[in-house]
């Protein structure tokens, strides 16, 4: 059951979206809901349908009581290393609430870097049971969804308007005929048989 983590405090959740990927930024949402809020289809964004994120996504931009989103570039991934940049994206979302400072801060996942002395708890699988990390899951996926459907318009071979820069074999496939693109992140193992591509 999606809930509440506290009341005591004003908390953000947090989630970021595009770990995994090969091409793409890394993004990243932190919530503040209010404490009566309650959405009967509030749940862990990869547990939804796209129709049901892109609701949602509607419902936590107008009733939240803050909420910011932020990124982290393919060209800095490679800089700093994807874990970096998570919690970089993370960072950066919090550094993006404007309406209200929260107090403690909840991180989907078990690492986090602190952020600014702000206590903090990091949760497993907390997408799935709190509301204000769902909320962060449900925002990161969808921006992150859109900011790769916008890049498809450049790169069409490559599909990522179906696979939003995920492994999967037709990706991979673009991969070795067109090579990588400006937007891979050549720091990962793009193709299975390389150890990595070299930068261009």
């Amino acid at each position: 059951m999606i809930a509440h983590f506290q009341t005591v405090h004003i908390e953000a959740g947090c989630d970021e979206a595009g770990r995994g990927c090969l091409a793409g930024p890394v993004f990243a949402a932190a919530v503040i809901l209010p404490a009566d809020f309650h959405h009967p289809l509030l749940n862990d964004s990869k547990k939804l349908t796209e129709a049901r994120r892109n609701l949602l996504r509607e419902v936590i931009e107008r009733e939240a009581a803050d909420w910011a989103v932020a990124e982290v570039s393919a060209a800095e991934i490679d800089q700093i290393n994807i874990l970096n940049s998570a919690f970089m994206a993370m960072h950066r979302a919090l550094d993006g609430l404007s309406r209200l400072a929260p107090a403690f801060v909840i991180v989907d996942g078990n690492r986090f870097r602190p952020y600014n002395g702000l206590p903090y708890e990091c949760i497993v699988k907390g997408d799935g049971k709190y509301a204000s990390i769902a909320a962060a899951s449900i925002l990161a996926k969808t921006w992150r969804d859109e900011a790769m459907r916008t890049l498809h318009q450049q790169y069409p071979q490559y599909g990522w308007i179906e696979n939003k820069g995920y492994p999967t074999e037709a990706h991979r496939e673009a991969i070795r005929s067109f090579g990588p693109s400006p937007w891979h992140r050549k720091s990962f193992r793009l193709l299975p048989d390389e150890v990595r591509l070299e930068l261009f």
